[in-house]
């Protein structure tokens, strides 16, 4: 089956905008370890850290996928 261009669209939009919720909650994370004198990164925000990635990698393999 091919693929449409811009069949991906939608979802790649909305996998932006959570990953730039999960980047935000990632700054509170490290605002708030900050705040309280942590020397250390907050576990939180390595794993928020973590999932932004792999909803970005998400984004790009369906932007892939419309290119082919």
């Amino acid at each position: 089956m091919p693929v449409v261009a811009g069949e991906f669209d939608d979802i790649r939009q909305r996998l932006d905008g959570i990953a730039e919720e999960l980047a935000e909650l990632a700054i509170i994370r490290l605002r708030e370890s900050i705040d309280a004198g942590g020397t250390e990164l907050p576990i939180d925000e390595k794993r928020l850290t973590r999932a932004r990635r792999a909803v970005e990698k998400a984004s790009h393999l369906l932007a892939d996928a419309g290119e082919g």
